[in-house]
């Protein structure tokens, strides 16, 4: 049954209990007649809503969550940009082409002593050709090159990782934290419907003159606190499932029934989560940066280092002119050759880079050695409150079970008059103790356990 129909029941028997003969309420009855109205339509299209589950949730969030998107694009820039011709390792090769008019005056004079005056001369000089070339050497620049944008591929799958734990972890908070707004809420409705069984006894002790006014009053203001509260714990279950729809990707205002219990895994070991940890994709990816910030002090060390560029290609030139001493001159074929590149001296820039770079490196080290300390002193509070709560939860169980046992014991005893109705509501509030700690204490260790998990990526659907 949704939680909205045991909701409206203690409604309706509040409603039906409590507007009898009495002067003044806290709650009209055409108030409470709207309230009801609107908690039954509220059932009424519960009903059509879909129930999702843990599982459903996580595979809707991991289908359509935009950081996973995101992380999951950058693999894809990372992937594209990994090959050898981004390194610099292929040859590249280029054509040109190229056709010029020119309209001008020519004077000449030749050792022989013909001369040549004219203007208006009109020439033409076309070009074309292609070239290849290809790097031989360059201080293995291109080797380290490329092995860093390995790494970066190999980094941006570990950040992808690490945003797959992240979201389900995210979402199993959020769901499991929607489990425990509506543990709430039960315990309300069963306060309020103790609460309304203590006023009804008032009333009957009242009615042969057992009871005052002030016994009366004080039952009615507690059953309408209880409602407020009910009121305010459904916003927050409805404010709880809007942010689970936002964490699977889905519009604002969609609504989800949940139908699920809150139980701890008791079978983690300590010892298996310390050595998990240490291929967290969080610190594989530090670990990465370090293996990327090396390959940089070399590719930025073989700048020192002379290039060698093997050159060869096709050229065409043809240029004529309608006067002067050569009318046609062409020529075309294929040529080869080498070039070197010897940095001499450049105010000591590279050297200084790469000094820079070895800098980085060692901080990347103590940023991986940082993030790891890190983890593992997560891992220990989050163990050292995990065996907290499942040694304290057996003793909530209790309070909870003996607590319930002696709220149904003091109205039998209020029934028959021998009890005071202060020490009936304490009673009653030591039963919502009890039921509030016993829920807070199983979420808390449920949330600890998902974190241990999450650090050992071993969160899954």
């Amino acid at each position: 049954m949704p939680v909205f129909s045991s909701r409206c029941v203690a409604l309706l028997y509040f409603l039906l209990n409590t507007q009898q003969g009495k002067k003044t309420h806290r709650y009209p009855i055409a108030a409470i007649g709207l309230l009801l109205a609107s908690h039954l339509f509220t059932v009424a299209t519960a009903s059509a809503q879909k129930v999702l589950t843990l599982p459903e949730a996580i595979n809707i969030a991991l289908q359509r969550s935009f950081n996973i998107q995101i992380a999951q694009n950058d693999v894809d820039i990372n992937r594209l940009f990994n090959n050898i011709g981004t390194a610099g390792g292929l040859p590249s090769v280029t054509g040109n082409i190229s056709d010029n008019e020119s309209l001008g005056s020519l004077n000449q004079k030749l050792s022989n002593g013909n001369n040549t005056n004219r203007s208006n001369t009109g020439s033409n000089a076309a070009a074309g050709g292609i070239t290849g070339s290809f790097l031989l050497y360059n201080g293995f620049r291109v080797i380290a090159t490329k092995n860093r944008l390995n790494e970066l591929e190999k980094q941006s799958r570990q950040l992808l990782n690490e945003q797959i734990q992240n979201t389900i972890a995210a979402v199993m908070v959020k769901y499991y934290d929607i489990i425990r707004q509506q543990n709430y809420i039960k315990t309300i409705q069963q306060n309020i419907e103790v609460t309304q069984k203590r006023k009804d006894v008032v009333d009957v002790r009242k009615s042969v003159g057992l009871a005052n006014n002030a016994d009366t009053y004080q039952a009615q203001i507690d059953l309408n606190t209880s409602i407020e509260e009910l009121q305010n714990q459904q916003l927050i279950l409805n404010q709880d499932v809007t942010d689970l729809a936002n964490l699977i990707s889905e519009k604002p205002g969609t609504e989800y029934l949940i139908n699920d219990t809150i139980v701890v895994d008791t079978s983690i070991r300590f010892d298996s989560i310390m050595r998990a940890i240490e291929y967290n994709p969080q610190l594989e990816a530090a670990s990465s940066q370090i293996s990327v910030n090396e390959w940089i002090e070399k590719e930025t060390a073989a700048l020192r280092y002379p290039s060698v560029r093997l050159n060869g290609g096709y050229n065409y030139s043809r240029n004529q002119s309608s006067a002067g001493l050569t009318l046609l001159n062409q020529s075309y074929g294929p040529f080869v050759g080498l070039s070197v590149g010897i940095p001499i001296y450049n105010g000591g820039i590279f050297k200084r880079q790469q000094q820079a770079a070895a800098v980085t490196t060692k901080i990347s080290r103590i940023q991986l050695e940082s993030l790891q300390n890190d983890l593992q002193t997560s891992a220990v509070r989050n163990w050292q409150a995990y065996q907290n709560i499942l040694h304290r939860l057996e003793a909530a169980r209790e309070n909870y079970n003996l607590a319930s046992d002696l709220v149904q014991l003091n109205l039998q005893r209020l029934q028959l008059g021998n009890i005071t109705i202060i020490d009936f509501r304490v009673a009653q509030q030591s039963f919502q103790d009890a039921a509030y700690q016993l829920v807070n204490l199983t979420y808390a260790a449920k949330t600890a356990e998902i974190e241990l998990k999450r650090l050992a990526s071993r969160l899954g659907v």
